[in-house]
């Protein structure tokens, strides 16, 4: 069939200038959102330790601590992607930049479990939200050319928050080892890019794409024309404002567009993406990954400080990986991902037999191996995954249907991380790590099978392919 959405190859190409340098300063501002998405996520690896003694916490109690804010996130995920259909993405972020200032606060003047736990909770929401409000933010601002690199800056911020949050553990736990609350002011930090998130925010245009989509016609081109040329503008705003107009009849965001069974279909795909990223066991390592460190061989104090390197591969793996988003098919690096990460598993899992508890390479094995598979995960898995979720949904249900697929993943995270401490207690880290290889295995037939190629494309033309179906067909590699 033809399309009736323009080619990208009609539209005028990119050129540099001022508009460019203010595509990156509101990306900048952005994703700070990830920023503190990562801190909030990572910081409790360092934490939870001291935060145990002095509220006398349980394995259990360690365990409902992590995973409040994953079930918080969850739930902001979904209602966050909602929102920000109807109350517009930027508005919906400054709301989140306020709950991440309320979260950290109530979680620094704890005086209790209880307490802590509603401060976690909170703090949750707004990461979910941020989760995902931020990449469609991106992704409907960025042109296609550089769609993947923009949309990717956030996952790079993710773990450059989450290394931040491993060195200020370090700086702290160090400087104030013997101090009962040191726990509070790790914690603390995060106010202060939550602040700035909530100040840059107010100075940001909103999606032009959302503005299109509630008619506001005039006021997208002015947003795109301070991050376009005015040809590349006008053309654009043509593009998408002709996408938009076909999707008119449709139930906007809601249960009834998943009636459709090609809307159903490309919700389960996210839904699976969004659920093997977590069923990786990735976040684990960066809420446990002291613990893994301790129970491998190292001492308490050597294993926060060692817990630093799988945080600088992340970085490092995460600046590889956007370099990798202009280059390679998402499909391939989905595939290489996982069999390099599930690879890893194996070797883990393997190592941990090998090595008994008191051989003195099993520490820096393992610490070598869990290097290698944080390295493979954000070098080819978080990047792909967060910038596929955010272009594979049609605009008249992006919020929700990100909202639905990210949901279930933060379910899956936080089943790991409240039993998490508890599998390994109980299985070994071999046990554990084997388990995440098998999901691996399953993770691969499943991209193999149903996820499709997005790479190179309008988001208006992998729009009609998704509402069409067209977008299942076997594709060849470029």
């Amino acid at each position: 069939m033809t399309s009736s959405v323009q080619s990208p190859s009609t539209l005028p190409p990119l050129t540099a200038g001022p508009h460019r340098r203010r595509l990156g300063i509101v990306a900048l501002v952005a994703t700070l959102g990830g920023l503190l998405f990562g801190y909030d996520t990572g910081v409790i690896n360092g934490a939870l330790a001291p935060m145990a003694v002095e509220l006398g916490l349980t394995t259990l109690t360690e365990g409902v601590v992590t995973s409040s804010l994953l079930i918080g996130a969850a739930i902001g995920a979904l209602l966050g992607g909602r929102l920000s259909d109807s109350w517009g993405r930027r508005r919906t972020i400054i709301l989140l930049a306020i709950m991440f200032i309320i979260g950290a606060l109530t979680c620094v003047f704890t005086p209790n479990l209880e307490i802590m736990i509603v401060g976690r909770s909170i703090l949750g929401l707004a990461v979910g939200g941020a989760s995902v409000v931020v990449p469609v933010f991106l992704s409907e601002l960025a042109p296609y050319e550089i769609r993947g690199s923009i949309a990717g800056r956030n996952e790079l911020m993710i773990v450059v928050g989450q290394l931040s949050a491993f060195v200020v553990n370090a700086i702290i736990g160090t400087v104030w080892a013997d101090h009962g609350s040191v726990w509070r002011y790790m914690l603390a930090v995060s106010a202060l890019p939550a602040a700035a998130l909530l100040v840059g925010m107010t100075r940001v245009p909103e999606s032009p794409r959302w503005l299109i989509a509630q008619g506001r016609l005039d006021d997208a081109l002015a947003v795109l024309t301070t991050v376009r040329s005015p040809e590349r503008a006008r053309a654009e705003l043509a593009e998408i404002e002709s996408a938009a107009r076909a999707e008119t009849s449709r139930p906007r965001g809601s249960w009834h567009s998943l009636k459709d069974k090609w809307i159903l279909r490309i919700v389960l795909v996210g839904i699976g993406i969004s659920v093997a990223q977590q069923l990786t066991g990735i976040n684990s390592i960066m809420y446990y990954g002291q613990s893994v460190l301790t129970e491998a061989g190292f001492d308490q104090g050597s294993a926060l400080v060692a817990n630093i390197a799988p945080g600088v591969i992340s970085v490092i793996g995460g600046i590889i990986g956007l370099n990798l988003m202009q280059r390679i098919n998402r499909r391939t690096t989905l595939l290489v991902g996982f069999s390099l990460t599930t690879t890893m598993h194996f070797l883990i899992g393997i190592s941990s037999i090998a090595l008994p508890v008191g051989n003195p390479a099993r520490p820096f094995v393992i610490l070598l191996l869990v290097v290698l598979f944080v390295g493979s995960m954000q070098t080819f898995l978080n990047i792909a995954i967060w910038v596929m979720l955010a272009e594979i949904f049609p605009l008249f249900i992006r919020g929700f249907a990100i909202g639905i697929a990210v949901f279930w993943g933060w379910i899956a995270n936080a089943v790991l991380g409240l039993w998490f401490p508890t599998v390994v207690e109980a299985i070994g880290i071999s046990g554990t790590f084997f388990i995440f290889a098998a999901i691996g295995v399953g993770a691969l037939v499943f991209i193999a099978t149903q996820v499709p190629e997005t790479r190179g494309r309008t988001l208006e033309a992998i729009e009609e392919d998704v509402t069409t179906g067209s977008i299942y067909k076997i594709q060849t590699e470029k």
